[in-house]
């Protein structure tokens, strides 16, 4: 147990090093204010694809899609769950059923911030070949993320969204991407690319920009939270209560509900592992992701809240994502190979 705990916490000081920095940077005013648009430009245009779709074109084929189904229905399962437990809790923290910050409540109760935080610490962990199995697991998410959780985080005045806009959405840079990369790798395209000589400066370019997302995800958290007050974001009582809820008590409970559907399953016939369990695990146990600050600041609600949790979450989350999936490592090993 002390080894899992040691190898996930190594890459979780990483980025949270990197978050520091990112702080840093701005309140040492080494950084333009616009650093954090130009960095969340990079990460959506250029970073977050590149991995996506290098781990699909290397990785996605015809032998592994049996495995990919089960996992994407899980979730399916799982993220409806979730929703349902956010919405339930959220009434706790704000009593008011109209007021905005309950709508925070909801999101930050409901997703973790799995692309920034949860997909290096998969990577690191379980590899590329992991990492295009937790692609599966977390594109439920991304499709209620860009439904229920944007309708969630703008305010009702502001909430004018056509279908051509939500599909719009939908259809991301990043998720544009994973979907090529399927292609070619279900078409066997990939494995020509990957093997080729010729391709060989074209599959680096791809692979070496990939991996920029994580480092500059952290930055640009770091960036985001320190354009706050400091002491006000840590002052807020209730943002502690909801990150134990965001951090152990949710991911508790999915993890046992999904060992009891994974064990039902097994007992009628139907052979699913506990692969699931882990990669679940770095979905919904990992911190805040930055949209409960970017979308309030952009359609005119309070992004105070998000902040706060934003901040205390990542810093929290150090302890409580080794400690727990060591944990979890014990009681439902051993750790996927892929």
């Amino acid at each position: 147990m002390k080894e899992i705990f040691i190898a996930s916490l190594t890459p979780m000081l990483s980025l949270f090093l990197f978050m520091a920095i990112g702080f840093i940077l701005v309140k040492t005013k080494l950084l333009p204010e616009n650093a954090s648009k130009v960095m969340a430009k990079l990460l959506t245009f250029v970073f977050s694809p590149a991995l996506s779709f290098n781990s699909m074109a290397k990785n996605f084929t015809v032998k592994s899609i049996g495995a990919y189904a089960s996992l994407f229905v899980l979730s399916i399962i799982i993220v409806i769950l979730a929703v349902f437990l956010a919405t339930f809790l959220a009434k706790f923290f704000v009593k008011d059923k109209e007021a905005y910050e309950r709508n925070v409540y909801k999101y930050a109760l409901t997703f973790g911030n799995y692309g920034y935080m949860g997909a290096p610490l998969v990577i690191a962990l379980f590899g590329m070949e992991g990492y295009t199995y937790f692609n599966f697991v977390t594109l439920p998410c991304s499709i209620v993320i860009y439904t229920w959780g944007i309708s969630t985080l703008v305010p009702k005045s502001q909430q004018k969204r056509t279908v051509k806009q939500t599909i719009k959405s939908l259809l991301n840079p990043p998720t544009v991407a994973l979907l090529i990369g399927m292609l070619i790798g279900i078409t066997g395209l990939g494995e020509v690319m990957y093997n080729s000589s010729a391709c060989v400066f074209l599959t680096d370019c791809i692979s070496d920009l990939g991996s920029c997302m994580a480092p500059v995800a952290m930055l640009l958290a770091g960036v985001t939270v320190a354009k706050y007050n400091l002491k006000k974001m840590v002052a807020n009582a209730k943002v502690y209560v909801a990150t134990v809820f965001r951090l152990v008590l949710i991911p508790t409970v999915l993890v046992l509900v999904s060992f009891g559907i994974i064990s039902l399953a097994n007992a009628i016939g139907i052979t699913v592992d506990n692969t699931f369990l882990f990669l679940m695990f770095f979905v919904y146990a990992t911190p805040l992701g930055m949209n409960t600050i970017v979308f309030p600041e952009a359609f005119g609600g309070d992004p105070s809240t998000g902040a706060s949790l934003t901040l205390v979450s990542h810093v929290i989350c150090v302890i409580t994502i080794p400690i727990m999936f060591a944990l979890i490592s014990v009681l439902f090993g051993p750790i996927p190979v892929f």
